[in-house]
């Protein structure tokens, strides 16, 4: 059996999108049939805009209530001009928020990764989502974003896995 479905399923948050034209709203993603998200968001383009991100927590796929979720501590980034495969990870660090501003650097390609459990999310939550907000008015920032639900607790062949966005 494959790793996708028995490991790990795969959901888009966003596709890219140019976050100095606007605010993304990032896909809900259920966690009901996994352990955690591992959350990764990329960057390109120039611009002297430096990637902000919100996590949030909802009730229901649309609609419902909607909360912050305060649970980013540490997170993961490369940066660098041109992601070429050479750069290191940088670990970073703060008090427990449901944001992370200015990671990486202006005009420099970024790779961020950001760990959720599911068992972080508030009662009565099961759904999750990453919002980029309007970075600004200078250039281009094109992100996407993207969902590895791991830890499955109900292991599928890939074509049979359950829509974690439905």
């Amino acid at each position: 059996m494959e790793a996708l479905g028995r490991l790990f399923d795969i959901a888009v948050g966003a596709v890219p999108t140019d976050a100095v034209a606007g605010a993304i709203t990032g896909n809900r993603v259920h966690l009901r049939n996994a352990g955690g998200c591992t959350i990764v968001v990329t960057t390109t383009g120039a611009s002297t805009d430096v990637t902000d991100v919100d996590l949030r927590q909802h009730t229901a796929a649309t609609g419902g209530t909607s909360a912050d979720l305060d649970v980013i501590t540490r997170y993961y980034y490369k940066s660098e001009t041109t992601l070429d495969g050479d750069e290191t990870w940088t670990k970073g660090t703060q008090s427990a928020a449901s944001e992370i501003t200015n990671v990486g650097a202006a005009s420099e390609e970024l790779l961020l990764v950001i760990e959720v459990e599911a068992t972080q999310l508030s009662d009565g939550y099961e759904w999750i989502s990453l919002d980029i907000p309007d970075l600004g008015t200078n250039g281009t920032r094109h992100c996407s974003i993207l969902y590895l639900l791991r830890d499955l607790t109900v292991q599928r062949a890939p074509a049979s896995l359950v829509n974690p966005q439905a």
